[in-house]
């Protein structure tokens, strides 16, 4: 893959998948908002209100006033999750919204590519890759911008059984590297709507609570914190180990 220098006039010979970001661009780009103003009425006022009751627990407008530059991090069982995240935040705020989303998947073919740049904001992320560009990008969008919320998985995968997995060291590296704050999020609900495999989700009701402001640390620090306060919220969003498996039998 070539090594892209994010920062100088080589935009016009970025791959396409990209250049809708405004690190690139730099401008007001009128056919990403119409479109995602479009996808906005969809989500939050039809498909999160009448198909999937969303209900948000805490308040992104505060945190929005204080912090123009953070990662909200949260657990990652579905297909579903991203655009609850979306839904929850609202809509005056999604052109500062990115979502870091596999190439895979979100960017496969031309229909998807269109809906993941120009109505998510998506961020292509490789998870094939080896060479560090995607780092490279999220940090130079990090650093450049002015004002970016940046959805991060920080499992990297979704979760096949629904219990939250130890987090990839990623989501430190982008914090300490850029100083960037992180906004925990716990998405309750999101693997008994869409499991793994399902292709559609089911209705039901769906929450994402909205957490503390936490600075950047070490990612064993980082997941014992978050694993800390979603255990307040949710007891069994974890799997217990064999130690604690054996206690709890033992009773």
């Amino acid at each position: 893959m070539r090594d892209w220098n994010y920062e100088n006039d080589q935009w016009m010979k970025l791959p396409s998948h990209i250049r809708h970001l405004p690190l690139f661009t730099r401008h007001f780009d009128l056919m990403s908002w119409f479109f995602r103003a479009l996808w906005g009425f969809f989500l939050k006022g039809l498909a999160f209100r009448f198909y999937i009751r969303l209900k948000v627990v805490g308040d992104f407008h505060d945190i929005y006033q204080k912090e123009k530059r953070l990662l909200l991090i949260s657990n990652h069982s579905s297909h579903l999750d991203a655009v609850s995240i979306a839904a929850a935040v609202p809509f005056r705020y999604w052109m500062n919204l990115y979502i870091s989303a596999a190439k895979d998947y979100w960017f496969r073919n031309p229909v998807f590519t269109f809906f993941s740049k120009h109505c998510l904001g998506a961020i292509p992320i490789d998870r094939k890759d080896r060479s560090g560009e995607a780092i490279k990008l999220c940090t130079s969008l990090l650093t450049g911008l002015d004002r970016i919320w940046l959805i991060i998985f920080p499992e990297g995968t979704r979760s096949k059984d629904g219990f939250i997995q130890p987090f990839k060291r990623g989501i430190s590296l982008f914090s300490m590297k850029t100083d960037t704050p992180i906004l925990f999020l716990y998405i309750e609900g999101n693997a008994a709507l869409m499991p793994k495999g399902a292709v559609l989700p089911r209705p039901g009701v769906l929450k994402v609570h909205v957490g503390p402001v936490y600075p950047p640390a070490p990612v064993d620090q980082l997941y014992e914190d978050y694993k800390r306060w979603v255990l307040t919220i949710n007891p069994n969003a974890y799997a217990l180990d064999e130690g604690e498996s054996s206690k709890s039998t033992s009773k």
